[in-house]
């Protein structure tokens, strides 16, 4: 095993009742990266994470940590720690004795809980709230109090289950960035469970994308979103137009009865494909220099920009331009080669 992986994950399958929930999964984590498990409900990301930290068995594979195989191991015996949804705080304590659980039953002296503590409370920026009740809180500082017991241990590894579902949004936002920078300053390894994938594309050095419990694709947040491997990553990653292709030859396809350059290869000659293209990528034009056509069918402001449906014969397609153009214009389209993005097909 490489020496800079935390975790790897060895031909990992789990069924509940005969229902595979992971199908053979192979996964490394790297040692102080921010890796993301993303998918919809059910696609198997909590199960994975449940797995790495003792709290489910594998049907098959192995747990591998730091090169040594822990399948077997129980959770208090990992160096890993859950932060979940649900934070667990203890009400009755207050946020001193809530963060210094963990190391009081480790039977760690007075003097050393004390400087651990009040480490953390710097950390997540809770000083001088040592004595405050955990109702007194906010959500926010409330996951903030949860992040500090998990921390304060110092675990190799920290799991973190869809830890600002609980929070609006704007609170959310302002998590996402605190807890990336928290993780650089701690310099450990977070695996981070979700299924908002601007979440995802904030805060991840890596992404794995799950689906029916198989990884789907893997890689950076600007890999994911630009080179989608297949529909439904494309889908699921922000808004795409997916439409069928031809992939006649290399950098050559031919998508709405026209052919366009590409600057994709490696495909069959004459090769059906899913073609996508972002919204952001069409850009407008006067209907005569268009490569596309269509009639503006919708127009939603969305602030940053406006998202208008343009229907061209069979085909709709969405645009984000800061251009608006009122319902019932023709207009052109245009996308540049290198925004053309060619998929095999899956077959189901």
């Amino acid at each position: 095993m490489e020496k800079n992986y935390a975790v790897d994950l060895k031909n990992i399958s789990k069924e509940y009742n005969d229902v595979t929930v992971l199908n053979d999964i192979n996964l490394y984590i790297r040692k102080n990266e921010f890796l993301t498990l993303l998918g919809p409900s059910g696609c198997g990301k909590t199960t994975t994470l449940r797995i790495i930290g003792g709290f489910e068995q594998p049907t098959e594979g192995k747990v591998i940590f730091e090169g040594k195989d822990i399948t077997e191991v129980p959770p208090y015996k990992r160096q890993i720690n859950t932060v979940f949804q649900k934070y667990a705080l203890f009400p009755h304590m207050d946020i001193f004795d809530n963060i210094a659980f963990g190391l009081k039953i480790k039977k760690i002296s007075n003097d050393e809980i004390s400087k651990r503590v009040k480490e953390m409370l710097r950390l997540v920026n809770l000083q001088g709230f040592e004595n405050r009740s955990i109702d007194s809180l906010s959500g926010g500082q409330q996951q903030r109090v949860a992040i500090a017991r998990a921390l304060v241990n110092e675990p190799k590894v920290l799991l973190l289950d869809e830890p600002l579902g609980a929070l609006d949004l704007k609170l959310r936002k302002d998590m996402q960035i605190e807890l990336k920078n928290m993780q650089k300053r701690v310099g450990i390894t977070f695996i981070y469970v979700t299924h908002d994938q601007e979440e995802a594309l904030t805060m991840s050095d890596t992404i794995v994308v799950m689906d029916k419990g198989v990884i789907q694709q893997i890689g950076t947040p600007v890999d994911i979103y630009n080179e989608p491997k297949n529909a439904f990553v494309a889908k699921f990653i922000g808004e795409s137009n997916i439409v069928d292709g031809i992939m006649h030859e290399d950098f050559l396809v031919e998508f709405c009865g026209k052919i366009n350059n590409c600057v994709d290869k490696g495909f069959e000659k004459n090769e059906k494909v899913d073609v996508v293209i972002r919204p952001e990528d069409l850009e407008i034009v006067r209907p005569e220099d268009g490569m596309l056509k269509g009639k503006v069918t919708s127009v939603t402001f969305k602030g940053v920009h406006y998202e208008m449906i343009a229907k061209s014969e069979d085909t709709e397609w969405m645009i984000h331009s800061t251009i608006m153009k009122p319902i019932d214009t023709i207009i052109g389209m245009n996308v540049s080669p290198e925004n053309i993005h060619i998929m095999k097909k899956v077959r189901e």
